[in-house]
């Protein structure tokens, strides 16, 4: 009988609101601790910055200005198409209108691709060995017509690409294809062909000239 007693008093112990408050707070610990774990072996990663794509650096003449053989100058950083006409498009579609194609002399890239992805389109990308000067480059716009620019060699120093580009941009200037202002830049006096020596102290990246 006592012991009878006794096993119904323990089997009433175990099933009383205090034993099933101390069951919850277990769980809920047990709980917390997943999520701690949880929280340590998945940890948010720091969403990557967006990498900023330098500026196309051109000169061109203005609307009104004589046409002549070139409508301006273009200073690429590379001789990679790929990455130099994404830049290049972005300045010229608002100004000419979406540029469709694009021509190139192949004789100074070392890979002329197909196609181009740049904002918002794809360019077609060609190449004409004997048709288009080396030094320069081939525009087709969607809306208005084409355009010619002196494409200005990477490696050149900041001085004589400024005076390459016054002079691609001078709607007074010489008519002269791309080879032959470099080939005159590049004669014994230095000179730009605009006849005015620019100040050194002044040079930096030439921006869009637009009037």
């Amino acid at each position: 009988m006592n012991s009878t007693e006794g096993a119904s008093y323990i089997g009433f112990h175990a099933g009383s609101s205090s034993a099933r408050d101390e069951t919850r707070a277990a769980a809920e610990v047990a709980r917390r601790r997943v999520r701690i774990m949880s929280a340590t072996a998945y940890p948010t990663l720091p969403r990557p910055e967006p990498v900023a794509v330098p500026a196309a650096r051109l000169a061109l003449k203005s609307d009104g200005a004589v046409r002549g053989l070139l409508d301006g100058a273009w200073w690429p950083r590379s001789r990679d198409l790929l990455s130099e006409l994404p830049a290049l498009t972005a300045v010229l579609d608002p100004l000419w209108g979406r540029i469709t194609r694009i021509a190139v002399n192949p004789t100074y890239w070392p890979t002329v691709p197909h196609k181009v992805p740049v904002a918002g389109h794809i360019v077609k990308v060609g190449w004409f060995a004997d048709e288009i000067d080396p030094h320069q480059l081939l525009l087709l716009s969607y809306c208005i017509g084409r355009w010619d620019l002196l494409v200005i060699p990477p490696e050149t120093g900041a001085e004589a690409a400024a005076r390459l580009m016054a002079a691609a941009s001078d709607p007074d200037g010489p008519p002269l294809t791309g080879s032959a202002l470099i080939a005159a830049d590049e004669g014994p006096h230095g000179v730009a062909p605009t006849g005015s020596r620019l100040d050194p102290d002044k040079v930096g990246e030439p921006r869009v000239k637009i009037a």
